[in-house]
């Protein structure tokens, strides 16, 4: 029988052919070959407001995600098939929204026309106001805010960055705003990384006239995915300042152990009861936050490649977005790699502890058995010298009622008429008597012991 899967099936012939071109596909080749397509860049046209939150999304599940999509306008038939992709992103009149669904966090994008007077006039209330989704249909996301951006992308010339700075002062409501010239002076990206009382970060993308719908969208997705990538990183920093106290405690206890194990009167059975309930310490630390401190590494490569996409180059009098995240980003990402480091280190120094006290324990063991194995072959030398003594007195208490029998039947024929003297017997007969018993006893034991 020829072997067939679902997705031979369900290829079709090609026109002229009268079977399938190929062999049948692997079970996971439209997927894998689909994922290049999973999240494919938006087309914003200019000018345009970008509102993007991102939220935890532990314990919320798909179906939770979809009930709140389908509380926007015409989407009461949204069913969770449709989020079965992790990605989709749902058309209206005059607004899109993407969703997305990460592994620790899903986030919504809503891209819109810029308010009127939103960018010189700055108010959030009136820009909460004039989005195209209630405030409160944000404020209810399902999940915990972990980065929300508001983006305002417009046209102007970037080649004076005196009247940039002028444009962003409305919007940023700063001074010192950090800029950079994106893919060489293509655009020009500015923002504070301040928080706002709304709760929401700004972000301004300036780019010249022409530029395509497509790159507007490409720029919009790197700058958002690199903020939220630095707060997720910055996620496992709080961890390793938390596990800081316990790591010192426990190498100390360590240092402890160690050093009392160079003395001889310690006991080993309270050091190996110490040694393992600090084992026990570590290794719930390493499996509770291991995880933790691998994703801050696997986001923060995710941080630097973005910034590496946006291909910055500087504008003078002002610090680019990438210098500044890296700079502010580098000292925490040290801290989690060096605690995770650590944490490593001491599981490994507490490994070989153990193998010393292994060690120590083995050689103790065999210092006892040695001990009580002399013990043994002296008890066996003084029961042999027992044994030696104890024949010689059988030898002798034998021969006594060997020669008494004689003497009593030397009596006895005595009596009876025979003419014999008992006394003269008994003893004439006593040392063939002894010698008799001796040999008998020795053949005994030869036997016993041949």
């Amino acid at each position: 029988m020829p072997h067939t899967t679902e997705s031979s099936l369900a290829r079709a012939p090609l026109a002229g052919l009268t079977a399938p071109a190929l062999p049948p596909d692997d079970p996971a080749r439209v997927v894998l070959h689909n994922e290049v397509h999973a999240r494919p860049p938006a087309r914003i046209r200019l000018p345009a407001l970008v509102v993007y939150v991102a939220v935890l999304n532990d314990g919320i599940t798909r179906e939770q995600e979809c009930a709140h999509l389908r509380q926007l306008p015409g989407q009461g038939e949204l069913t969770s098939d449709a989020l079965a992709g992790n990605f989709l992103r749902l058309r209206f009149a005059d607004h899109t929204l993407k969703w997305e669904r990460h592994t620790e966090f899903s986030r919504y994008s809503l891209v819109q026309a810029l308010p009127e007077g939103a960018l010189s006039e700055g108010d959030e209330a009136q820009l909460i106001a004039s989005l195209a989704v209630p405030a409160q249909w944000l404020a209810a996301i399902p999940g915990r805010t972990v980065a929300a951006i508001m983006m305002a992308m417009v046209h102007g010339e970037v080649d004076d960055p005196v009247a940039m700075r002028q444009l962003a002062e409305p919007w940023l409501n700063s001074r010192e705003p950090l800029a950079s010239w994106l893919g060489v002076r293509r655009s020009c990206a500015m923002t504070d990384f301040r928080l706002r009382p709304s709760g929401f970060e700004r972000l301004l993308v300036i780019s010249p006239p022409g530029t395509s719908e497509l790159r507007v969208g490409r720029i919009s997705q790197r700058l958002l995915e690199a903020e939220t990538y630095r707060l997720m990183a910055l996620r496992g920093l709080p961890v390793a300042k938390e596990l800081a106290p316990m790591l010192g405690e426990a190498e100390s206890q360590l240092a402890g152990i160690t050093a009392r194990m160079e003395g001889a009167d310690a006991s080993d059975q309270e050091l190996l009861d110490t040694l393992i309930g600090l084992a026990a310490r570590v290794e719930r630390a390493t499996a509770s936050h291991m995880y933790r401190f691998s994703a801050t590494m696997a986001y923060h490569g995710l941080v630097e490649q973005r910034i590496e996409q946006m291909r910055e180059t500087p504008i003078p009098g002002t610090q680019m977005l990438g210098e500044f995240l890296q700079r502010r980003l580098a000292p925490a990402i040290n801290t989690v790699q060096a605690t995770a480091q650590r944490l490593n280190a001491l599981s490994q120094r507490i490994e070989r502890t153990s193998a010393l006290l292994r060690t120590r324990v083995d050689i103790a063991t065999e210092s006892q058995n040695q001990q009580l194995l002399e013990k043994l072959t002296r008890g066996q030398e003084l029961q042999l010298r027992l044994q030696s003594t104890v024949e010689g007195l059988s030898i002798a208490a034998i021969s006594y009622y060997v020669v008494s029998l004689i003497l009593y039947g030397g009596k006895a024929a005595k009596a009876a008429g025979i003419h014999v003297n008992p006394e003269m017997l008994a003893g004439a007969l006593t040392p063939f008597v002894v010698l008799a018993i001796w040999w008998g006893t020795r053949q005994i034991r030869k036997r016993l012991h041949p």
